[in-house]
């Protein structure tokens, strides 16, 4: 028995639109008639016309980079654009290797917490703000712990107390549900 296969209309496909490179445009792709050159050594040539400073970039085994595009007329440069790129890779390399990104660590509690787990928490919330990071203190009341408050304020109160050389308050204590909340950031 034969399958009988509808005629599905087909569309033509449509590929995305070519967008323009990341980075400066170099070379033939420079729109501008004209622009303010600077050659391979650095100095001002001043206002050429682009043609000209195209071949000059030739000449010189180099490419014509444009620097500054918004500027009137556009600011090119001759120079090794591989190389240009390269340096610029590195520089965001750097600059992504020496930044420091805060996290924001929790501490839980109990407003009946031991002076000995006390103690452990407060040692913890030192060695983080050493690390440079926040730290989130979170008390958490259960059944009717939540009818004396005052007593979880008091424990927010005293580690704030034992922190306050080192740390800020960012946020005061508040009620969030079931829990009260502050959070603590290094001096």
């Amino acid at each position: 028995m034969a399958i009988k296969r509808r005629n599905a209309i087909r569309r033509p496909h449509r590929s995305a639109l070519p967008r323009e490179p990341a980075g400066p445009r170099t070379n033939d792709a420079i729109r501008a008639r004209e622009v303010r050159l600077i050659d391979e050594e650095g100095e001002n040539v001043g206002v050429v016309d682009t043609n000209a400073a195209l071949e000059r970039a030739v000449n010189a085994n180099l490419d014509l980079v444009e620097i500054s595009p918004d500027a009137e007329p556009p600011v090119c440069k001759i120079m090794d654009y591989g190389k240009f790129k390269f340096e610029q890779q590195k520089k965001a390399a750097e600059a992504r290797k020496k930044q420091k990104t805060v996290e924001i660590k929790e501490i839980k509690m109990r407003p009946a917490i031991d002076d000995h787990d006390y103690d452990v928490k407060v040692r913890a919330i030192r060695r983080f703000f050493e690390g440079g990071d926040k730290v989130k203190v979170t008390l958490r009341f259960r059944g009717r712990e939540m009818a004396h408050q005052e007593l979880g304020r008091q424990v927010l109160e005293r580690v704030k107390a034992e922190v306050e050389g080192i740390a800020k308050v960012e946020s005061e204590p508040r009620m969030e549900g079931r829990q009260m909340v502050m959070v603590l950031a290094p001096r």
